[in-house]
């Protein structure tokens, strides 16, 4: 179910059903880089204004699922217009930059972007942009991302399939009406 905060700025209903904290696992597989499968956390916060703050981790996981070490790491910005066009930057870890352009699908919580401009570092790889498409399917959120290199065509690199994270303090404050022995509460 997707909840609307009383405080989102209005702009911001249609994305709604990004907000929250997701955790959850994907592979990565580009030609240079050993294939591997990650886990992922992930958070869309809102503080009124007109914008989502975006925050990701990736970590590379070995067989048995447990943090081998970091791999990714995002931090950006959400907008969208009243005629459903979706606007990010977003900054990485290893020195890129990026403006992302797209639109929020007609009558579904989908989203396709790709990137508008990229700006590197002298340290950062190779990279020459990107596309991107996160949607909102059974209460899950999933996304892919395809990536270019002067070197490799525009292909699919990263995809995941996240879950909301249910934060349990939440469900504490409507316990105050519970029968003391809980037993009540089945009868």
């Amino acid at each position: 179910m997707i909840e609307i905060p009383s405080d989102l700025h209005p702009d911001l209903v249609p994305l709604a059903f990004l907000l929250g904290d997701w955790e959850g696992a994907g592979v990565h597989d580009f030609p240079g880089a050993e294939k591997c499968n990650f886990g992922q956390e992930v958070t869309f916060a809102h503080d009124g204004r007109d914008f989502l703050e975006y925050t990701s981790h990736t970590w590379e996981l070995d067989a048995e699922g447990q943090k081998v070490r970091p791999l990714e790491s995002e931090k950006g910005f959400w907008r969208i217009d009243k005629e459903r066009k979706v606007e990010v930057v977003m900054v990485r870890q290893d020195g890129v930059v990026e403006v992302w352009y797209g639109e929020l699908a007609d009558q579904k919580p989908q989203i396709d972007l790709a990137t508008d401009a990229v700006a590197r570092t002298a340290a950062s790889g190779p990279y020459s942009g990107g596309k991107r498409l996160y949607g909102y399917v059974k209460s899950d959120l999933m996304w892919v991302g395809e990536k270019a290199t002067p070197e490799v065509e525009l292909r699919p690199y990263m995809s995941a399939h996240l879950k909301k994270v249910v934060d349990p303090s939440t469900w504490a404050k409507d316990l105050g009406d519970l029968p003391d022995d809980g037993i009540a509460f089945f009868k």
